[in-house]
């Protein structure tokens, strides 16, 4: 798996670059945003597989650069920044950031988070054309219509319900953390808002009849466990 680490700091960098290699990854190191995008072009070597982003570039401020990779690109994105404040982690994630890592860390979640982001099943999610229809197993989400059905018959939710649903069900497999789901689909901030998350996944496992299907990730978030067809 290739990996374009974004930082600055040589030092950092080479330490981090180490660990990562052990874990099997071939790092890729970019000094600045714009070496960055560079090393993002299309070329001969295989794509990346996932970017660490400092937000503390030289040349360009990093949300910059996450919202450039965006455009080009659905590469995961990994922000890794000392700034911890919840505003910056929202927006970090309404820029398509797909997880934000606030230093010091430990390097065993990193890498943990790195896998949970770049982790994709090979099989138990059929997208039609346009992406206009999910499939998971007996689970049938139709885009346009915002309508869901189980084994053919149709299970009402709410707007939120299926908000939340349709987010989760774009990359099962993957871990959302909770900061990225209440700002994606509810708008607004984490605060004051953890209990409505945790209502509404209940009510979407009760309304499947399938309480397995949203898996919870203690102390980070939820993914969307696809079902065997």
């Amino acid at each position: 798996m290739r990996l374009l680490l974004v930082e600055d700091d040589d030092h950092v960098a080479a330490a981090l670059s180490a660990v990562l290699a052990r874990h099997g990854f071939a790092v890729t190191h970019a000094r600045s945003g714009e070496e960055a995008l560079q090393a993002l072009l299309p070329g001969e070597a295989a794509p990346f597989g996932v970017v660490l982003l400092d937000l503390g570039l030289p040349d360009q401020d990093g949300y910059e650069v996450c919202g450039k990779i965006r455009k080009r690109t659905s590469i995961p994105v990994i922000m890794v920044t000392a700034r911890a404040d919840v505003r910056s982690r929202i927006h970090g994630l309404n820029l398509g950031a797909d997880d934000y890592v606030v230093k010091p860390y430990d390097t065993g979640e990193l890498i943990a988070r790195i896998h949970a982001v770049i982790r994709r099943p090979s099989t138990g999610v059929e997208k039609k054309p346009a992406d206009t229809e999910l499939r998971l197993g007996s689970v049938r989400i139709e885009l346009p219509t915002r309508q869901v059905s189980v084994d053919g018959d149709v299970v009402q939710l709410t707007r939120k319900e299926f908000d939340l649903l349709a987010l989760l069900a774009q990359r099962p497999g993957v871990v959302f953390r909770r900061e990225q789901i209440i700002s994606e689909v509810w708008r607004t901030s984490w605060e004051g808002t953890g209990r409505t998350l945790e209502v509404h996944v209940a009510s979407l496992r009760a309304k499947l009849h399938m309480p397995a299907l949203i898996e919870t990730v203690r102390g980070v978030g939820y993914r969307l466990v696809a079902p065997a067809s």
